[in-house]
């Protein structure tokens, strides 16, 4: 399904369920999204309704459109973890001048300029316009659960960093894994600190997750969010891991005079950034500068100013 943001395209999965369907996932809101669907709903269901919706997460190109989905399908039940169906209800929710408020005091925190400072304020907010609303109810599934899909037992697996407690599905006999954005084949799933939990340690949670992951049989076929499916999946875990290792030890390189969170991005990321891309460098640093801080290899200082400042530890 094509996205009208990176990475420009979001997989989507219909999973055979008998008498119906199970669709996991449902892109974001855009203009022409519902046509789309209906193009795919003639083409590709064989006469039979989905009967289920399962969104692994909160992003906007996972349940933007599932409100919709829903009632399109007569009240299909929405199948989600609980923090990311509550988290999704609280973006859709929190839209107000306080939000964008704290996002501005997060940019400043971080060492942004004041034009960015200004772009933030006058972007407003962006969940509500690519998330429709949601069902006012779900269906709680949890890391352990087993789901019976077409007569075959589906295990729902949990990994956070990327979203708090996002799905993913393995079947043992199909040896698949539909990994969302937990295992991605060619880029890092974004792991970033945002202003609604700024001491948070969402690397070592991320990294934690793809631990467990690779438990799994090595030989599994992974279905991805974005990108190609692939076999490989310990590779893959193991190649991740090394990439977030490199960026840890650049910064900590980087660290070695005080450094502001806008000065490591610029270090991650060399190329140069538009305001839109400058939110995401910036969270993807943090992770990484807290994951720093965590371990004890770096510690933060507030300038007069109210800059965070990041160091060596001594």
């Amino acid at each position: 399904m094509p996205l009208p943001f990176p990475p420009r395209h979001v997989n989507l999965w219909l999973l055979d369920d008998g008498d119906g369907w199970l669709l996991v996932d449902c892109g974001a809101q855009t203009d022409d999204a519902a046509a789309l669907w209906e193009r795919i709903f003639a083409a590709a269901l064989d006469g039979r309704p989905v009967t289920r919706l399962l969104v692994t997460h909160f992003h906007p190109d996972h349940v933007g459109f599932a409100g919709w989905m829903a009632q399109r399908w007569g009240g299909a039940p929405l199948l989600m973890t609980r923090a990311e169906w509550l988290q999704a209800r609280l973006l859709r929710l929190d839209a107000g001048e306080d939000m964008i408020e704290q996002q501005v005091a997060w940019a400043r925190r971080a060492g942004c300029a004041e034009d960015y400072l200004r772009f933030l304020a006058g972007r407003g907010p962006l969940y509500v316009r690519a998330v429709l609303p949601l069902p006012r109810q779900h269906r709680r599934i949890a890391a352990g659960d087993s789901l019976r899909i077409g007569g075959r037992t589906w295990t729902v697996l949990t990994g956070s960093g990327h979203a708090p407690e996002m799905a993913c599905l393995h079947c043992a006999e199909l040896g698949v894994l539909i990994a969302a954005d937990q295992i991605l084949p060619r880029i890092t799933p974004h792991v970033g600190v945002h202003p609604t939990e700024p001491d948070g340690d969402p690397l070592a949670e991320f990294l934690s997750s793809n631990a467990r992951l690779a438990a799994l049989p090595p030989e599994t076929l992974v279905l991805p969010s974005h990108g190609e499916p692939f076999r490989g999946l310990h590779r893959r875990i193991a190649a991740i891991a090394a990439h977030h290792a490199e960026r840890l030890e650049m910064l900590r390189d980087a660290c070695a005079a005080p450094i502001t969170a806008l000065d490591g991005a610029r270090r991650l990321f060399p190329r140069p950034l538009d305001h839109r891309a400058l939110g995401a460098a910036i969270a993807e640093t943090l992770a990484h500068l807290n994951r720093l801080l965590a371990a004890g290899e770096a510690v933060r200082e507030m300038r007069g100013d109210g800059v965070a400042l990041y160091r060596r530890a001594p």
